[in-house]
């Protein structure tokens, strides 16, 4: 009796998915003016591969520090107008606050 239930069910199910008009997905386009991109070739913020060490000593200590979670560690220092992630004690990658 269960199967019954369950054959009918999966059928009914895929009756009305076929039955339905097939409409195409749609995605919304995100725009940045080109004025406000950040030129990071311009910028000086950490790059790629620096040592927390380097970090520290050129941008001074971070307003806040999460992690290190999961694995590998990863850390993010918060400073003021960005933000730097770090796989164990390297840097990779670094993030403009949205108002920069």
């Amino acid at each position: 009796m269960t199967k019954n239930k369950t054959l009918l069910g999966a059928l009914t199910l895929f009756a009305a998915l076929s039955l339905t008009p097939h409409t195409p997905l749609h995605a919304d386009e995100l725009a940045v003016p080109v004025g406000s991109q950040a030129d990071r070739s311009q910028a000086d913020y950490p790059r790629a591969g620096m040592s927390t060490a380097s970090v520290r000593a050129r941008w001074g200590e971070p307003q806040s520090v999460r992690g290190p979670v999961g694995e590998p560690p990863i850390s993010q220092w918060r400073y003021p107008g960005f933000t730097v992630y770090f796989e164990r004690d390297r840097v990779i990658h670094t993030v403009l606050d949205r108002s920069h």
